[in-house]
């Protein structure tokens, strides 16, 4: 057996497992991690003869492991190293290695949370930290606390977390500070080769295939090339093909997630002799997965993630640099079999600004199904041990996503249709379509409308209608020739999903169930928000059920129909309307029918802001779109008054008749309350501030609205009134004792405080203050005013809390300025002992 850099750790990994029932493993790739861990733990005594499940992120991955195990055995899978992954399995009565995805454990755990006959659990590549995998380990932990801890009889239940870049000390804290071993070195060298930085607007492809081309030239070998996604592997593969004119000696491989398994095994076997390969591949590459042959990498450092908006309630995939730990991964792969090299189309100093880890997928990921198996747990997410928790509101907007779908009662309490959506092995979306769809009747359909929406678009172009999709799924037309894959894919699944429901009773089939109106009704109980409505008779904008945005970006037959339900729309950053990519048209009489449920009524009393009055009407709703309107009659004062409120708390205070006179009102009484509660942390004086009045509208406006029955009839409400009655007895005379609307200063003015400013302003010009020591006080001494000092002219000279200061230091500079500009004017040398005065110089 060839050694490996994991070997020397294995015993120490062994013996850290006889005392802890936790450990964290990390292991450059390369080192053989998944190739030799499981193997050396499964012969330890404490595993007492039960079985090991470890888990990979991704479907090829866990098959290419499995199928390793059993090579280093002598055996083939199903034996005693089986698998388990979306769409096949091989598992056999001796088995006792499961590689499984993660998705797979967590259903497993809700079914049997002890994982009974299980010693040991391996998260393997944990650093992707997949929603899945968070949600498989906080499953794990809880359900072993329960029924296989230390005092329970029950042989432990360990866990191992490992990968090549994980965050060692935090993994181990969340296990209880677990021991970390670390296997230092990976299997080869590889050289690193930095590229320039892209410039702005360049191009990915040109600058990938000039590398590949490069790297072809100056080293053998197979290479590795890291793009984000489908369709830059499409474009590269075309202009290498192009480029190299048809060389028979290399083989363009694409990889990504959305071939078929025989595809993907096709790209990772190793080359036949004589020839090299060019494998273009997505992060489907970063993990476990070990391509044969290959000895350099050509990384684009770059990665299409998908990025849950809460303020559409829609995700989107979003290209982004990645982390220099992803870099790392990716580079090891270059040094597997032999010494490599890796040329990063980036520079050293961008390296350096990259961030250390990926985002969590559960800080950026739409939560429904993980909430959907914690409510079947019986758990919220504050019960159980995260990494990173689940941001509370994408929890709550998933939660309320629930409720819609019916998975949830009024309690929040799981319904028997949400637990039978939490069985099914597909989004909560997709598992009420299919529920609700096989109750009708319509069971093959729902099926083949699943697995369509749960594989990536089957058809490349020719418009959004999900009804050409059903023909090529059905066979009734042909595809083109790359699409048969996908067709196969999505087939495999649809009959999947069929087994799941054979056994479920159809409660209410539709008479019709073979017209094409029932596609788009199926469609809209898996995306109740994304009911369209036509802004204009054949137009490309519409408006969704969510009160969003969205159109197609170039004509489409969809467009004759002035209703739609929309499967996929995205769009770029910035822009406000979504792009429709996937859609069926939907009859809008359904909505008195199996679509009833989605109907709200409710009564409006709004007002008509082009008509400026009172609108009250019944309206029949679809989330934010409006089916029908009927005009209500004989409202109450009391409904009235009501929308009259809502108006002012929508519309702001600033619509009511606001005078410079009642907002110095409001900060004068203001002042006095903010003066006692930091002296006494309580006042007399009532909050006034916008927002506190805005609250007591019921209080202080209502009663005086009987008036009002157009928006223009606001402008005559005697607002200085309504305001000054929320003063009790004996506060209004206080107040303008306390904080006046006005000064006398020593020349005799009275001249009126500007209280819009904290502190409140006293504007006057220089010579009126002459004789006076001090800075003026106001609430009885508590608060010194700020002077604004001005010339004659009443231009500020100085601004000041501190006359004296100003007497003593700026006085007679600010004098020379002044008397040279106002000759004429009375300038006194000691201003202290002169005569004020509001005139060009004092009475005689």
């Amino acid at each position: 057996m060839t050694s490996l850099p994991i070997d020397g750790l294995l015993p120490a990994l062994c013996q850290a497992l006889v005392s802890r029932d936790e450990a964290v493993l990390e292991a450059p790739p390369g080192a053989g991690k998944t190739t030799r861990v499981p193997l050396a733990l499964l012969t330890q005594p404490w595993l007492a003869g039960q079985s090991i499940i470890m888990l990979e992120p991704r479907r090829l991955a866990a098959r290419a492991a499995a199928e390793r195990l059993a090579f280093e055995l002598g055996e083939t899978v199903g034996e005693t190293v089986g698998y388990r992954i979306r769409l096949d399995s091989k598992v056999g009565p001796r088995t006792r290695i499961e590689v499984v995805t993660e998705g797979i454990l967590a259903r497993r755990l809700q079914d049997d949370p002890a994982l009974e006959g299980v010693g040991l659990v391996i998260f393997d590549e944990f650093h992707e930290r997949s929603l899945d995998a968070d949600l498989a380990l906080a499953l794990c932990l809880n359900g072993r606390a329960m029924f296989r801890a230390a005092d329970s009889g029950e042989l432990p239940l360990k866990v191992l977390l490992m990968s090549a870049t994980l965050q060692g000390e935090r993994l181990a804290a969340l296990l209880g500070d677990a021991p970390v071993l670390r296997s230092e070195g990976r299997m080869f060298a590889v050289e690193q080769r930095w590229g320039a930085p892209f410039q702005v607007g360049e191009w990915l492809e040109p600058r990938v295939v000039q590398t590949v081309l490069q790297a072809l030239d100056d080293e053998p070998g197979s290479l590795l090339v890291f793009l984000p996604g489908q369709a830059e592997i499409r474009r590269v593969n075309e202009q290498l093909s192009d480029a190299l004119n048809g060389r028979r000696d290399i083989l363009l491989c694409p990889l990504h997630g959305e071939l078929d398994l025989n595809a993907q095994r096709a790209a990772i076997d190793p080359a036949p002799a004589g020839l090299r390969k060019v494998v273009l591949a997505t992060n489907i590459a970063e993990t476990s997965l070990t391509i044969d042959g290959v000895r350099v990498v050509v990384d684009a450092g770059l990665a299409r993630v998908p990025r849950f908006d809460p303020n559409s309630g829609m995700t989107r995939l979003d290209t982004q640099r990645i982390s220099r730990a992803s870099a790392t991964q990716r580079a090891g792969r270059a040094g597997r079999l032999q010494p490599g090299a890796c040329y990063r189309l980036w520079s050293q100093a961008q390296h350096e600004q990259l961030a250390a880890y990926g985002t969590a997928e559960m800080l950026q990921a739409d939560l429904a199904g993980l909430a959907l198996q914690l409510v079947r747990w019986g758990v919220t997410p504050d019960e159980l041990v995260w990494l990173d928790p689940p941001p509370a509101a994408a929890y709550a907007q998933a939660l309320e996503l629930l409720a819609r779908l019916g998975a949830l009662d009024v309690q929040g309490t799981l319904t028997a249709h949400g637990q039978a959506m939490a069985e099914l092995p597909t989004h909560p979306r997709i598992a009420h379509l299919l529920l609700r769809g096989h109750e009708l009747g319509l069971g093959e359909l729902a099926c083949d409308l699943a697995a369509l929406l749960g594989e990536r678009d089957i058809v490349r172009g020719g418009g959004a209608d999900l009804h050409s999709r059903l023909a090529l799924l059905n066979g009734e037309v042909r595809g083109a020739r790359g699409a048969q894959g996908g067709v196969q894919r999505a087939r495999q699944l649809a009959r999947q999903f069929q087994g799941y429901l054979k056994r479920r009773a159809v409660l209410a089939p539709v008479a019709d169930p073979q017209h094409g109106r029932w596609l788009g009704a199926l469609l809209a109980f898996a995306y109740p928000d994304r009911i369209a409505q036509q802004r204009r008779e054949g137009g490309a904008e519409y408006r969704l059920a969510n009160g969003r945005a969205a159109l197609f970006a170039e004509a489409d037959a969809l467009m004759k129909h002035s209703w739609l339900v929309v499967a996929d729309l995205g769009s770029r950053q910035g822009q406000r309307e979504e792009r429709i990519y996937l859609a069926a048209d939907l009859d809008p009489a359904l909505f008195d029918g199996v679509l009833a449920e989605q109907v709200s009524s409710l009564e409006v009393l709004d007002w008509d802001e082009r008509e400026g009055a009172l609108r009250a009407e019944r309206q029949r709703k679809v989330g934010e779109l409006v089916l029908a309107r009927e005009a209500l009659s004989g409202l109450s004062e009391q409904q009235r008054s009501c929308a009259l409120l809502g108006l002012v708390r929508r519309k702001g205070l600033a619509l009511l008749p606001w005078t410079p006179e009642s907002r110095q009102w409001q900060a004068r009484v203001g002042l006095l309350r903010e003066l006692d509660l930091a002296a006494k942390g309580a006042s007399e004086w009532p909050d006034v501030s916008d927002a506190a009045l805005l609250a007591s509208l019921e209080q202080w406006l209502q009663p005086y609205l009987s008036n009002v029955t157009r928006l223009s009839h606001f402008a005559n409400l005697e607002l200085n009134g309504l305001l000054q009655n929320l003063l009790p007895w004996p506060l209004p005379p206080r107040l303008d004792e306390l904080a006046p609307r006005s000064l006398q200063v020593p020349s005799g003015s009275r001249i009126g405080l500007d209280y819009s400013e904290q502190p409140p302003v006293l504007a006057v010009r220089l010579q009126e203050l002459f004789g006076l020591a001090d800075t003026p006080r106001i609430a009885g001494g508590r608060q010194v005013l700020k002077l604004h000092l001005l010339s004659p002219g009443r231009r500020p000279v100085q601004v000041t809390q501190d006359l004296a200061s100003f007497w003593a230091n700026t006085y007679l500079d600010v004098k020379k300025d002044l008397k040279g500009r106002y000759p004429k004017h009375y300038w006194p040398d000691d201003p202290l002992i002169a005569e004020p005065t509001a005139r060009i110089k004092p009475r005689k």
